[in-house]
Order: C-alpha cells, then structure tokens, then sequence
C-alpha cells in the first residue's frame, strides 16, 4: 500500500507539479536529506547530540538548494566552514566526549547523503530530463524487487549473513537480471512510445551497473544498522522503514546514473 500511494505521488511531483514550480524537486530531495541524516545518527544512537544533530540536519538541507541554484565553490565553502567549525567548537566543549570518529561520522554521512541524493537535481538539468530522471529509482526499485522475489522463490545461499540473514546469491542474481531486462524494457518505452533514440546496450549496462551499486548500498546501510544493532532507521515509510530504509541502494544508484549519463549517453532526442 505504501508503494502503491507513494510512487504515484512521487511521479505527480516530478512530471506535473516541478514543471510548474520547480522548487518542488529540491524541497522533495532536502527533506528527504534531511531525514535521511536524523536517522543516521540519531535513531543508530551514533551521535545524539543535539546542536551537532542540528547542525548536520540544517547543512543537509542546504546542500540540495546549493546544488540546485549553482554549485558554485563560494557557497559551499562558506557553508562547510562554519559547519566544520561549528563542530570542533562543540567536540572542545564537550570536554573530549566527542571523539574525532564520531565528527568524522556526521561530517561524512552529512554531505554524503544529500550529496548523492542531488544526482536527481543534476539530472534534471539535462536535455531529455523527464525520460532520465526517474531512471535511477526504475534500477534500485527493480533491482530490489527482483531480488527480493527470487530470494522468496529460489534463495538457498545466504549473501551476507551477518549483516542481512534474509539476502540470498540467488537473489542478488534475480534483481541483477531483473535490472538489466526491466531497464531495457523502459528504453523500448522511450523509443516506441516517446520517440526517443535509445541505445539498448548501454541501457542494459546501466541496469547491470545499477544493481550491482544498489545492492551495495543495500548491504553497506545494513552493515550500519548491525553495527548499532536496530533493525530499521526509522517508520516512516509502514512496512519499509525510514528514509535510509526506502531509499539506501537510491542513494547508491543516483550517482552512478548521473556519470554514465555523462560518460555513455544511452537516451537522445
């Protein structure tokens, strides 16, 4: 049911609303980042520290508006700065509570997230942006769709035990062919339905690629939450869990997208 209300919504925003108010995109992506950020280290306990909390959510948000209005180097410095800044003003007030390890976490996990997340931001930017800037979610949602059916149907060999019992090889195999055929699949739509030129090949490397980045991230978010021993980041989403839950092998898989647009264009007019 959550799938069923929230991927329509979600293409609603993207295809009718963004076109008409193109702030929509990176208010989506912000708040997105920005829970994303709470989750990981408020709810994994690795850093409930309410200013340093604070602070990564606030930069977290901002990032997505930088990337949005310019990218420009000034910006982002400048915002960086008094992040970083901000932080060791509270690891020296903390009397060395605060270890190196634990501002090095929230630094990381800060500007990686939304970071990667505004991959779709950047895409958006692109000549035929409405056929690729759902792209992205089309490979990791398949891609853990498909593994999650084979594993059901045909899983035997566990793929990471210790991190996710449930992950099967056999698994891991069907969303990487469940990828690689439903991608293809989505470049036959473009080109039949939208005229578009379509490389097929690379289409078909894009959902390889693509499944084999979102499974890691899959596993690395995983490896975060055996590490602090809780099952999901969140319940946001009822039944899939919070952001980091619902979106890992997206975080992952959007940037990949991105450079392979770049690199090895599959989609032109």
């Amino acid at each position: 049911m959550v799938a069923v209300i929230f991927i329509p919504l979600l293409l609603l925003a993207i295809y009718w609303v963004s076109p008409m108010y193109p702030m929509i995109l990176p208010v989506i992506i912000s708040g997105l980042s920005m829970i994303a950020v709470h989750e990981a280290l408020w709810s994994t306990s690795f850093l409930k520290h309410p200013r340093i909390s604070g602070y990564s959510i606030i930069m977290a948000g901002l990032l997505p508006f930088w990337v949005y209005y310019s990218g420009a180097s000034l910006p982002i410095l400048c915002g960086l700065f008094i992040y970083v800044v901000l932080l060791f003003c509270e690891a020296i007030a903390s009397h060395k509570r605060i270890g190196l390890e634990k501002m090095g976490g929230a630094f990381f996990l800060t500007v990686v997230i939304p970071f990667f997340l505004s991959s779709f931001l950047r895409i958006r930017l692109m000549d035929q942006w409405r056929a690729l800037v759902i792209l992205p979610l089309v490979i990791a949602f398949v891609s853990d769709a498909f593994a999650l059916f084979a594993g059901m149907a045909f899983g035997k060999h566990k793929l990471a035990p210790e991190l996710s019992p449930k992950k099967t090889v056999e698994g891991a195999v069907g969303g990487f062919l469940g990828a690689v055929v439903c991608t293809v699949l989505y470049g036959a739509v473009l080109q039949f339905g939208f005229d578009l030129k379509v490389h097929y090949l690379l289409l078909a490397l894009y959902g390889a690629l693509g499944s084999v980045v979102s499974q890691l991230g899959d596993l690395s978010f995983s490896y975060i939450k055996r590490e602090y021993g809780i099952k999901d980041f969140g319940n946001i989403f009822p039944g899939h869990g919070g952001v980091l839950d619902r979106f890992d092998s997206v975080i992952f898989c959007a940037p990949l997208v991105e450079l392979l647009l770049h690199i090895l264009p599959a989609v032109g007019g």
